[in-house]
């Protein structure tokens, strides 16, 4: 399983990366995040149990983060829950008219019979849901804050 989401964001790239990356901040700016409580922690790893929400239905993983500063990217591989084994990749791009900001989800399922119903239910129920709205959610806190700073 393979899913994409994107948006592009008015703002200084590295102020749209290191919001991506501060998970401490999302379930103070992404509604659909319940919270997120670190296991261990440093600079550029953590591994933290995430949760939130798809239409009323609480969800929670365990997750490894990964904060590549030099290539600007920010990497998480799931380590329990339905979704163990998926890799998710963060992506930040000059755009002609900003950053384009990319979540790559990918995963093999276990149980290769049950991929199709997989796909549908994890993949496009849950994932592709959760992931377009933090990328909205996180549009607009980035865009409203480099506004702030410019206004």
């Amino acid at each position: 399983m393979r899913k994409i989401n994107s948006i592009i964001i008015y703002a200084p790239k590295m102020s749209i990366f290191e919001t991506a990356a501060d998970l401490e901040l999302w379930p103070k700016i992404l509604p659909h995040y319940r919270s997120i409580r670190y296991l261990k922690r440093s600079p550029d790893r953590n591994v933290v149990v995430m949760a939130a929400t798809r239409s009323g239905i609480p969800i929670s993983w365990t997750s490894e983060q990964v904060i590549d500063r030099e290539r600007l990217e920010i990497h998480f591989h799931h380590l329990k829950a339905f979704t163990k084994g998926m890799c998710v990749v963060w992506t930040f791009q000059d755009a002609p008219t900003g950053v384009l900001v990319e979540i790559k989800h990918d995963l093999a399922f276990r149980v290769n019979l049950l991929a199709p119903i997989a796909d549908k239910i994890i993949g496009d129920f849950f994932i592709h849901n959760i992931a377009s709205k933090t990328l909205r959610c996180m549009k607009s806190y980035v865009e409203e804050s480099a506004n702030k700073v410019t206004a």
